[in-house]
C-alpha cells in the first residue's frame, strides 16, 4: 500500500506506523466538569467503520511526521495525506 506524502510523494506504508482514528487529535478539555467521563470515552471508545476513514499514520522510518491519511477499510484505497499539523492548525 502507497501512502501520497505530501511533501515526499508517493512512500510504502511499511515507512509508517498507525494509529487510529484520527480524532484522537482532539483530546477533551481536561478542566471541563465532566473531564473523566470524556477522557474515559476518548480512551476506551473507539468506531471500526466501514468505508472511508480518517486515520493517523506515524512516517517513523522517514521524517517523522504525523499525516492524516483518508483510506477505504474496505478497499485499502488511500484516497489522500495531509500533515497532521495542517488538519489540527484547520481544526482551531
Amino acid at each position: 500500500m502507497l501512502i501520497p506524502h505530501p511533501l515526499l510523494g508517493l512512500r510504502d506504508s511499511q515507512e509508517f506506523t498507525y494509529l487510529g482514528d484520527a480524532s484522537l487529535m482532539q483530546r477533551p478539555d481536561a478542566s471541563a466538569e465532566n473531564a473523566e467521563a470524556q477522557f474515559c470515552d476518548y480512551v476506551f471508545l473507539r468506531d471500526n467503520p466501514a468505508g472511508v476513514h480518517r486515520e493517523l499514520w506515524f512516517h517513523e522510518q522517514g521524517d517523522r511526521s504525523w499525516l492524516v491519511v483518508t483510506r477505504d477499510t474496505t478497499t485499502h484505497e488511500i484516497l489522500g495525506a495531509e500533515l497532521a499539523l495542517d488538519v489540527k492548525g484547520a481544526a482551531k
